[in-house]
């Protein structure tokens, strides 16, 4: 059964005749007659009474005629889906996300909603080996990554960046500025996670070390996160350095003061190439969000 065949038998049901449906379709008499009596013979029950001057349904046909119009209206409405799948305006985006403010996250979500609101995005948070081997795969369609310089197979596409933040003891001398630079911090022990728990991270400050021309004491290990703070407020001095992710901590006698630089660039990664659509979309609404 084709779909022409269901479009030929609802034309002659509507205009009562093979030669009316034929103009209305634009095509030949005896192609409309050939498909519905090949319809016919393939559903074992005729569907006109063809015995009068005029064509009239048979019964099986008065009772088929709802069901080939709703198959037609279903196929329609499957074209107009998929035209709007190749706009970005529907369909479903798989997007890796990590952990990070909140809030921008939900502005994301909701300017992409006011441009494709048919548009569904189906956030996963994944470590990052597994988010960069989901997007090569295809089974994410682009994800959030931060401090990544490069991923082999895919690209990187600079979304925003984010300042980065030293926490040292309250009571040390450089707390007494608003903002630090890597020099200042030169002689002091850092406290750094070792490179395999986040090796971009790790490779962004110690780059970054190796630009400004300084090679800080190692300090004690970096365990946790808030471990690591609380140790810092009250063991000998050291250093860490972090970026936000769920505000900025309050930890008794430690001190927090941003790093004029380097920066945090996050990037969208994606499949080499233009685009889809609805990673389009996304591209444009968090450019328009930096």
């Amino acid at each position: 059964m084709e779909l022409r065949q269901l479009a030929y038998f609802v034309a002659v049901a509507e205009e009562g005749g093979f030669g009316r449906a034929a103009e209305r379709l634009s095509i030949v008499q005896s192609a409309v007659s050939q498909q519905i009596r090949r319809l016919e013979r393939e559903l074992g029950v005729p569907l006109f009474d063809r015995s009068t001057r005029h064509v009239r349904l048979t019964g099986a046909g008065e009772r088929l005629l709802p069901e080939a119009r709703a198959v037609l209206a279903a196929a329609h409405r499957a074209r107009q889906v998929a035209a709007d799948i190749r706009a970005g305006t529907d369909g479903v985006l798989r997007l890796g996300i990590l952990q990070g403010p909140g809030d921008r996250i939900y502005r994301m979500l909701n300017e992409l909603a006011a441009v494709a609101p048919r548009l569904r995005v189906r956030p996963r948070r994944l470590p990052l080996p597994a988010r960069l081997s989901a997007v090569r795969s295809g089974e994410l369609d682009a994800a959030l990554v931060r401090a990544l310089t490069n991923a082999p197979g895919l690209e990187l596409l600079p979304i925003w960046t984010d300042p980065l933040y030293v926490a040292l003891p309250a009571e040390h001398p450089l707390t007494r500025s608003a903002m630090l630079s890597l020099e200042d911090l030169a002689e002091l022990p850092l406290r750094l996670a070792p490179r395999e728990d986040n090796p971009p991270f790790h490779d962004l400050v110690t780059d970054a070390c190796r630009v400004a021309g300084i090679t800080p004491p190692q300090g004690p290990p970096f365990t946790t996160f808030h471990e690591t703070l609380a140790d810092i407020g009250v063991a000998a001095p050291s250093w860490t350095v972090f970026y936000e992710v769920a505000g900025l901590p309050e930890v008794p006698r430690v001190a927090i003061r941003p790093l004029a630089e380097p920066a945090l660039t996050t990037s969208l990664a994606v499949p080499p190439g233009p685009p889809t659509p609805a990673v389009r979309h996304l591209l444009d609404v968090l450019t328009r969000l930096t």
